[in-house]
């Protein structure tokens, strides 16, 4: 069989964000989420641009994939734990580790490798849980292709479903970039009007649409959310959340399909279990 071929990639490999990924955690005070131990690692680990915007698939940046790698290597060998809300924390393991400076990058790989029978080159060939690869394509892919119409009526459902009210689409052109509106109340006392873009995207949203997006909003406008299929540039995050500008709420095609899991919005939650064979074999022996 001939050897697979790889693409040379920009951003480090997944072991090299073990010992970033505890320490992320440990600066956030022993938990965070997904999107806090990401801006946590970037900014300590001072990547470039290049390495931040490099894409592993439409929805997917390289640095986000590397790092799902790393927090499920890391889970696997018991230095974190996660919980359903999709919050991390670091065990007393994880917290060992980082006080006795013993992250150990070889043997965390070699740990899991072992526990699933994989050789570290075929681990490479797969991803962390190969089930929610392949709805997440498919969901990308059925996103990716839908008629901007349709994608602006499932991001008015979905706004519905977050809180929103008053939800309306334009369905017009020529509306200076807004698809549509609403109302955010909370606690039933605050409200503010909200204006969204969707933006069917396969490479990364830049600062120019975040600009041209904000200056679309009219003076009624105080909040606006940016929905797009893809990602984010590290300068449209940074534009997004400039200081003396109105902000910019941004939600990518991984919290799109996170979303649509939560809400179960076109998806339905199938439920399956993990063998223990160990167990199983244990009962035959003398």
């Amino acid at each position: 069989m001939a050897k697979k071929k790889y693409t040379k990639r920009l951003c480090p490999p997944y072991q090299f964000f073990f010992k970033p990924v505890l320490e992320a955690l440990e600066e956030l005070g022993g938990s965070g989420a997904n999107e806090e131990i990401y801006n946590r690692v970037v900014a300590n680990t001072h990547l470039s641009s290049e390495v931040i915007d490099e894409m592993h698939s439409f929805t997917m940046s390289q640095v986000e994939y590397n790092l799902m790698w790393a927090r499920t290597y890391l889970k696997n060998y018991g230095a974190v734990e996660n919980s359903k809300q999709g919050v991390w924390a670091l065990t007393a393991k994880g917290a060992k580790m980082l006080k006795t400076d013993d992250v150990d990058a070889k043997a965390i790989t070699q740990f899991t490798n072992q526990k699933h029978g994989k050789t570290d080159e075929s681990a490479e060939d797969d991803v962390p849980d190969v089930e929610t690869k392949n709805w997440r394509e498919q969901i990308t892919d059925i996103l990716q292709n839908m008629n901007p119409y349709a994608f602006e009526k499932l991001a008015q459902r979905l706004l519905r479903e977050c809180g929103f009210s008053d939800v309306v689409v334009t369905k017009k052109s020529g509306d200076g970039g807004i698809d549509g509106t609403g109302k955010l109340r909370i606690k039933g006392i605050f409200s503010f009007n909200v204006a969204f873009q969707c933006k069917r995207f396969k490479g990364p949203v830049g600062a120019a649409e975040i600009r041209d997006f904000r200056g679309s909003l009219g003076t009624n406008i105080e909040k606006g959310v940016l929905i797009t299929t893809s990602s984010f540039s590290r300068a449209a995050k940074e534009e997004a959340a400039s200081e003396g500008k109105r902000l910019i709420d941004l939600m990518d095609g991984e919290e799109l399909i996170n979303k649509l899991a939560e809400y179960g919005i076109g998806l339905t939650e199938v439920k399956s279990y993990e063998i223990d064979e160990d167990f199983f074999n244990s009962l035959s022996e003398e």
